[in-house]
Parts: C-alpha cells; structure tokens; sequence
C-alpha cells in the first residue's frame, strides 16, 4: 500500500509557519504569535477575565490538532514544533505568559510523549519560579497527560515503569471536556477533574495500511500491499503487530476486542460493560467513504460487545500526516446517572472551533410513519426454463468479457464501467438461482430485474439500464404478455423501442453520441422490423464497433482529447450482455 512522497512545498524549514499563517488568515477569530508559533483566540483578554484557559500543544503534522481546536468552548491557545517535534520550552513559556488567567488560573493538557513532557514541563517550572522571583507567589497553573493509547504494550510492566501510553486521538475528547467545563464558569479544579477523567476513562487503538510520508524527508517505510500495521503511532512509530490485511469487520472487530481485553480498560470497567462515546479518527488519508463504514462496524463490534455508543463521532482530529488509516477510541461514561448526564452535557456543548464537528442530537419521538413510502413491490415468484437459461448465459457471458470492458473504461472514463455491469448481472443471476424471480410474466420479470439492478449497479449506466427496463416492462404489459408464450420477437423490439422513447426523455443521448445507446437503438429497431435475433445482435455489435471512431458527447469520455480507436465500454458491455442472451435463445 504505496503512500504517496508528493507534497505542496515551498520550504519544508518554514512549512510549519507559514501552514498556521494560512490557518488563521481561513479563520478570523484567531490570532498568531508568528517568532513563537502560538495560535489564540482574539479574544483573549475577555477569557482570562471570565473563565479557567487552557492550552495544549506538540508537534505539527497531527493537523487539525492542536490549533483547530482554539475557540470558545475548548481551548485557548496552542503551541507548535516542527512536524513530529515538540515545541521548546520557550516557546511553551510564551504561550502560557500570553494565556495565564491571574483570576481563574490556567490548565496545560499534553500527550505524552517524553519531548512535550519535559518541554512542557520546564515552561511550567520557569513560570511559577518568574512568578515567586517577582513575589507574586504560586500560581494557578495545573498540567494534565493524557495517555490513552493502549496499542503499546510491555510499557508499564517493566521495572523501572517504561515510557507508558502515548497520547492519541482520545486527547481531543479531553480538550472538549475540560474546555465546556471552563467556558461554564468551572473553577481550575473542577476543569483539571474533568480533564482527569477523559484521560483515565478514554482508550484508543490505532491501525495503518502504511506510515506517512514527511515533507522534505519522505517515508521512513514502507508495508507490502497485503499487510497493515496495529498500534502504529502518529509520528510513524512501529505497532505492536504487523498481519495480513484483512475485511474490514474482522479487523475492526479485532480493534475493539484489544480495547475491551487490555489492562486499562479492564480495570475501568471489569465487567468490560458501559455507557460510552465511540471517537473514530480518520489518521489523514482514510477515505470518507471507508470511515463510514469503519464507524458503522466500530458501532456494531462495540453493541456486541456490551457496549452502549450514546455519542458517536467520526471524522479527521489527529492524523499523522497522511497516514492512511484509522483510530478508535472509547470514552466509558459514569455509571451514576447524575454524573452520566453531567459528562454528556459537556460532550454535546457546541465548541466555537474549525476542527470540532458539533453534532446535533434529537431526542427519539418513536417510530416514523412509513406510510409515505406508498405500497411495497409484490410478485410471485415463478420458473421458466428459458429465461433462466437467458439469465445465466448473459451472466457468463459478462463475466468473461469483464476484463476488456474495463480495460476500455480505464482507458476512457472512470474504470468502473466493467465491475458495475457484473455487478448488476451477478445479483439478477443470484436472484434468477434463488428462485426470486416472476420469470412466467416476463413484464413483472423485467420490472423486478430492473429493481436489482438500481440495487446492484448504481451510477449513470445502472440508471439508464432501469429506466429502459421500466418502460419496456410497461409496454410488454400493453401488449396483453402475460404469458412468455405470447411473445414474438418483433414483439419485444416493438416494446424496446417504445422503451428508447421512454429514456430519451430523460436523458440527450442519442446515436451518434458515442454510449451504450449506440449498440441499443440497432439492436432495437433490427428486432422490430425483421424479427430476427442474430440480425440484431449484428446490428448492435456494428453499433458498437462504430463508436470506435465518434468523438465522445456524452459521458466522462468526453474529457479525453482522443478516443485513439477505442469503442465505448458502456456500448461493448451492453453487447456482451445481448451477446448471451442470443447464444441462449439460439
């Protein structure tokens, strides 16, 4: 699984600033330190006066954390290193001067990793010994680590105490807590407890199909194709195990069950049972439609587990880069019903922040009218010889011109001209196998094909087969075809060219343009003047051969400068198709 060493760089020294300076030109209710790479809220003298500050910070290259998470209702300032490098001391040291509230006291969150803990740390120790140097005796300043990974292992265990747990993904949820819990007026305890409990309560597991490439250095490895990595780090740090890549439910299965089994969450929760958020990261370069359904199996390994998701949340937090892969983190919430509806509370208070999704819940009303939907598709299902043996010889007969058809699409259009045709032919075959199908009325046979096939299918070509079925089914039915028997061919073309009038409403293409049109209308008009199939099907084959030399007008072919002789996939899979069903009716 290639990561690409592509990146949109002037000057890897200076891509750090000049990213925040870009950030905060994108969002006007933030200020930048520029010498000290600190981004604030603009309205910072207000906070101090009203309400505890919080800042956090390490390296960059975890983007949106940590600046886009600054605003009211989580935090007040962040400070940066270099891509995977924490920040100085002072560096840290001027954002804490900048953000420290005399009157509410200031809460400093880090991940914990042993750069930003002694950074950190030396900037809080410098502070407070400015602060007795110039008699103004301790200050409010508390620093919390949040260390909610549980993919290292062996890290405690040792003598000497290891490293312990890196910080990941689940330390936004702690910036989200601690901050509602400031921006309400909570004291510095009160938001330190808050922050207290994400970290003891929050576990994340992360996975990658390959590390992320660093600007100015590329990747540091590489995995083979096959394989993924657990526990891989945001800063590309090995995981502790590397498998073969595998379904995406065994594998997220598998994520929740070593959160669920590990040490720490075990002694949260030992009866492995609680009310939780689920936080699902997408590490950078993850997919949107990948992170779906990663959250939809986390939602149900986790019910499966004895787990009870109140909040779900999906999106990109904490990434390494463009590290493509994905992390899961699970909040257990109290059990105590008070302190339940107190945490929640915090989890759903909208934050004023361009890296935080509010999410809007709705209380259930109960169960909607479905009524709306109108009345369910009914048929009977019933057998017929020919048509099941049309069926699979158009099935077979797709499956083995699917290479080409592809090979044609890649070429021209998107790629997947071939894939979506066999898809809709291997579920109206299945469904033929199943014995789910009107096959003794060959109008209800055609209308339900033409409901698999919206299912299988998809995309532009899916549609245009559909409404072509609908109509041509409607017209069978005009003909008084409720027997198989009844049907002629000159019938059926009759039917399939009403059926062209019918998609020609809908849709300009026509001859000439280069589609599936231009094997479909001879194939068509053929049947219904002469009757005869093979004299068809060589109608629509030519069809098809022709658009080897049109200039395409429809369709994503029409972005490519030159055609250089190649026919028009859609026109080629729709013959494979009238290919097969000839070869069965002969």
């Amino acid at each position: 699984m290639a990561s690409t060493e592509k990146h949109f760089v002037t000057d890897p020294k200076t891509l750090v600033k000049d990213s925040l300076q870009g950030f905060t030109i994108a969002n006007p209710h933030l200020s930048f330190d520029e010498k000290n790479k600190v981004v604030y809220a603009k309205d910072l003298a207000a906070r101090r006066q009203e309400q505890v500050t919080l800042f956090c910070g390490g390296g960059s290259g975890h983007e949106p954390a940590h600046a886009g998470f600054v605003g009211h209702g989580m935090l007040t300032a962040a400070v940066s290193g270099h891509v995977f490098a924490s920040p100085t001391s002072s560096q840290v040291l001027s954002c804490l001067r900048r953000v420290y509230s005399e009157e509410k006291g200031t809460l400093v969150v880090i991940k914990n990793y042993t750069g930003d803990v002694l950074n950190f740390g030396r900037a809080v120790e410098r502070f407070k010994s400015e602060r007795v140097h110039q008699d103004k005796g301790q200050p409010k300043v508390a620093m919390v680590v949040v260390n909610d990974d549980v993919g290292v292992i062996n890290q405690e265990d040792d003598d000497e105490g290891g490293v312990g747990r890196r910080g990941l993904a689940g330390t936004v949820l702690v910036y989200k807590l601690a901050g509602a819990r400031a921006a309400n007026g909570g004291t510095l305890q009160q938001v330190k407890q808050a922050a207290e409990y994400g970290i003891s309560h929050t576990f994340t597991i992360g996975c990658a199909l390959n590390a992320a490439s660093v600007p100015g250095q590329g990747l540091p490895r590489t995995l083979k194709d096959n394989e993924i990595e657990v526990g891989m780090g945001i800063h590309n740090e090995p995981g502790f195990e590397k498998k073969g890549l595998e379904p995406a439910d065994v594998l997220v299965q598998g994520l929740i069950d070593h959160i669920v089994k590990s040490q720490p969450f075990q002694a949260c929760r030992p009866d492995g049972k609680a009310r939780v958020v689920l936080f699902i990261n997408n590490l950078g370069a993850t997919s949107n439609l990948e992170m779906g359904l990663v959250t939809k199996l986390a939602v149900e390994a986790a019910t499966s587990r004895g787990l009870e998701p109140v909040r779900v949340f999906s999106g990109t937090y904490m990434t390494g880069l463009a590290m493509p892969g994905a992390s899961i983190s699970i909040l257990a919430l109290p059990d105590n019903e008070d302190e339940f509806k107190d945490l929640v509370s915090l989890i759903d208070q909208p934050a004023e922040c361009p890296g935080w999704i509010n999410h809007a819940y709705v209380a259930d009303a109960g169960s909607t009218d479905e009524s709306a939907e109108g009345p369910a598709e009914s048929f009977t299902p019933s057998s017929d010889p020919t048509w099941e043996r049309v069926i699979e010889t158009a099935y077979k007969n797709v499956v083995a011109e699917e290479p080409e058809i592809t090979r044609l699409d890649q070429l021209m259009g998107d790629g997947d001209c071939g894939q979506v045709l066999l898809s809709g032919a291997s579920a109206i075959y299945q469904a033929s196998k199943d014995a789910a199908l009107p096959l003794q009325d060959s109008s209800a046979a055609l209308g339900r094909i033409s409901s698999i096939v919206e299912d299988a299918m998809g995309g532009t070509s899916g549609i245009i087969y559909c409404l072509f079925l609908d109509a041509t089914a409607q017209h069978l039915h005009h003909f008084g075809a409720t027997s198989n028997a009844t049907l002629k061919p000159k019938v059926w073309g009759e039917c399939m060219l009403r059926g062209l009038d019918a998609l020609y409403k809908y849709t300009t293409a026509r001859p000439g343009h280069r589609t599936l049109i231009d094997a479909l209308e001879p194939f068509a008009r053929t049947l219904a003047e002469t009757g005869d199939m093979d004299k068809a099907l060589k109608a629509a084959q030519e069809g098809a051969k022709a658009t080897a030399a049109m200039k395409p007008k429809r369709g994503r072919a029409v972005y490519v400068s030159q055609n250089d002789g190649l026919a028009d996939a859609g026109a080629v899979g729709l013959v494979a198709v009238l290919t097969g069903i000839a070869n069965a009716l002969r």
